[in-house]
Formats: C-alpha cells, structure tokens, sequence
C-alpha cells in the first residue's frame, strides 16, 4: 500500500520538466542500513523507497537532501551531524532532517514516532526554543504525503508541469 502511494507521487513528479526537476540517481549499496545503523533508528519506508529511486530531489528550488560524499554539506549524513551536533539549538536525535526551508529550519522526520513503518513530518525552526519536542508542529502524517503536498502540489501552484510560471 504505502509503496503504491509512493510511485503514484514519483509519476506524477516525472510530469514535471526537467528545467525545474533535478533527480539523483539510484542508490543501490547499502548507505541508508548504514546511516540507520549509525544514527540508531530506522527511517520510514515511504522515505527509504523514494530516497533509493532518487537519491536527492529539488523541484522548484525544494530540496529533499541526498545521502553521498559527493553533497558535501547537503549530504543527509553532515546535515544530521551539524543539526545535532554543532549548533546552538539542538535538534533532539530522534527528528531527522531531510529538507531545508532556505531559513535555516528543516521539515524533519520524527522517527521516535515511527509505526507500521511510517512517521509524521515535522517542522523544526531553529531560532525557537522547545518547551517539550511534543509542540514541534506536524506538518504532514508522512514522508510521502509531504512530497505530495509541499514538493509536488506546492509547486504546482506555482508553475506548470514545463516549467513556466502560472
């Protein structure tokens, strides 16, 4: 089912022109088992099956990072370990950032509350302080309804499917 949502969204973001579709290539080693396995949790399905056809994705200027040397500090790797790890205000470990707002705040996945092999996205800003991580807002209920909603449907509000603005 979940996998079935997946490819529905990945066709209809094929739709788009390539002047404001960047997509990675596959991933086909064994990085994300090794970044799960280095971070101690595991990530969605939805996330995984996405990030493994494309590993990166920018339409219309979102981005949804990469997991590669190659990104240098937009690699998901460096972006988890400078959100947790090197700023003043901390994310706590178990929220996952996967792609940034171009303001310093991150839609991140919250893998404590991964269940049926899905979590909800929630928005992490960065200059505001957490009172308890249960009042970050929740953007989405998953991954993949986030591509739905903010990669795809966002920016069909914006521009249509070649590229030209609306």
């Amino acid at each position: 089912m979940i996998i079935d949502v997946c490819e529905k969204a990945l066709k209809e973001l094929y739709n788009f022109s390539k002047e404001i579709l960047y997509l990675g290539d596959n991933i086909k080693d064994f990085r994300i088992e090794e970044f799960e396995n280095n971070i101690g949790y595991e990530l969605p399905i939805d996330f995984k099956f996405i990030a493994k056809k494309h590993n990166g994705i920018i339409l219309a200027g979102t981005e949804i990072y990469g997991l590669s040397f190659s990104l240098k500090e937009n690699s998901l790797d460096i972006v988890y370990k400078f959100e947790h790890f090197d700023v003043d205000n901390p994310m706590p470990s178990y929220f996952f950032p996967f792609s940034p707002d171009g303001r310093g705040n991150h839609y991140c996945l919250d893998l404590s509350k991964l269940a049926d092999g899905i979590c909800p996205v929630v928005f992490w800003q960065w200059d505001l302080e957490y009172d308890d991580f249960e009042n970050v807002e929740v953007s989405n209920n998953s991954f993949v309804d986030w591509v739905n909603e903010v990669l795809i449907d966002w920016s069909k509000d914006i521009y249509n499917y070649d590229g030209t603005e609306k």
